[in-house]
């Protein structure tokens, strides 16, 4: 019986980001793919009362996200803390940038087991309708909500002074 090893290396990290236009008409490589370049995770932490941008949730690898297991049943981890992932994607019209889209997607954390909820299929699906401009919002509570605006408009109040009359409708608490 021989063994293979090629099944013990470690694969290559085959995840790309495109930064550049992939529909400027050269058709080759990164054509069809979506830029995540205005897309920022906005982690927001109703238990210490702050939101700030964590670049590592896009890989899953945000503080909260590290060094818990993550499990299917939100009921598994039923003393774990609330998080939210808030996906915003920032565009520009003619009276300048603005939050486009804004959508969250809940996290449960439980430090001292060391688990954690999340729901993958929701923060690909929040995620990709934060990229279509599409506000995701109503499912928050209300402090978290509150958290989330103050940071928006104290990043940048000339954004949300832009933004949609549908966002600050969502979150005025």
């Amino acid at each position: 019986m021989s063994s293979d090893n090629s099944s013990n290396k470690k694969k290559p990290n085959a995840f790309t980001i495109i930064k550049d236009d992939s529909t400027d008409g050269h058709g080759g490589y990164g054509a069809g793919t979506i830029s995540l370049e205005n897309m920022s995770p906005v982690i927001v932490d109703p238990n210490e009362k702050k939101a700030y941008v964590d670049m590592g949730a896009m890989h899953g690898r945000s503080d909260i996200e590290r060094r818990v297991k993550f499990l299917p049943n939100k009921e598994e981890v039923p003393n774990g803390l609330l998080y939210w992932i808030v996906w915003v994607n920032v565009e520009r019209n003619e009276n300048g940038t603005y939050y486009a889209g804004v959508a969250g997607s809940e996290i449960r954390v439980d430090r001292p087991i060391k688990r954690a909820y999340k729901s993958m299929p929701e923060h690909v699906t929040h995620m990709d309708k934060s990229l279509k401009g599409k506000i995701i919002l109503e499912h928050m509570d209300e402090e978290s909500k509150k958290l989330l605006k103050d940071f928006l408009v104290e990043f940048d109040p000339e954004m949300w002074a832009n933004s949609t009359d549908e966002l600050k409708e969502v979150l005025s608490v």
